[in-house]
């Protein structure tokens, strides 16, 4: 039995899963949106650490799944389910999606709502529940979750820390 904790760092624009008692964390959120889906009586969680709210909008030829809000959680819930997590079980809690720059109140700059709409859509999609959400505003956060206890701590630049 291996008792020693892990911290599992997921990139932006990356997803990985995590069981306990390893911890999972992604930090760089300003309007990325940090998505944890998870079954807490398995004891296990992915993160998702989504840029932008659809691939439609990409150039390339091949695209980073990981990067949008609309591949990214289907990625993410299917390596759960091939993992052990159980559709019914899943849930989520959501942080991110601020607003980085007020440049201007042009639809192309709310990026942060806008990726925090389209996580909130394919969660819906999934039939998956947000039990709760710590989004908007302007400042970068730093999340960390533990599928052990389901608790989401969240490190905000001028807020400290805060626990959902």
């Amino acid at each position: 039995m291996n008792d020693t904790q892990t911290v599992i760092k997921v990139g932006i624009a990356d997803l990985k899963i995590v069981t306990a008692p390893d911890t999972i964390r992604t930090s760089g959120l300003g309007s990325c949106v940090g998505t944890v889906i998870y079954d807490l009586p398995k004891k296990i969680a992915g993160l998702a650490h989504v840029m932008l709210p659809d691939s439609s909008l990409a150039k390339q030829p091949t695209i980073n799944n990981y990067k949008y809000a609309d591949t990214a959680i289907d990625s993410l819930v299917e390596l759960l389910l091939k993992n052990g997590a159980r559709t019914h079980a899943l849930q989520a809690k959501l942080a991110g999606g601020a607003q980085m720059f007020q440049l201007s109140s042009l639809d192309t700059m709310r990026i942060g709502p806008r990726n925090v709409e389209a996580v909130q859509q394919k969660l819906e999609d999934h039939q998956i529940s947000i039990v709760s959400l710590d989004v908007g505003g302007n400042c970068g956060r730093t999340i960390e979750f533990d599928p052990n206890t389901g608790k989401l701590k969240i490190r905000t630049v001028n807020k400290g820390e805060a626990i959902i």
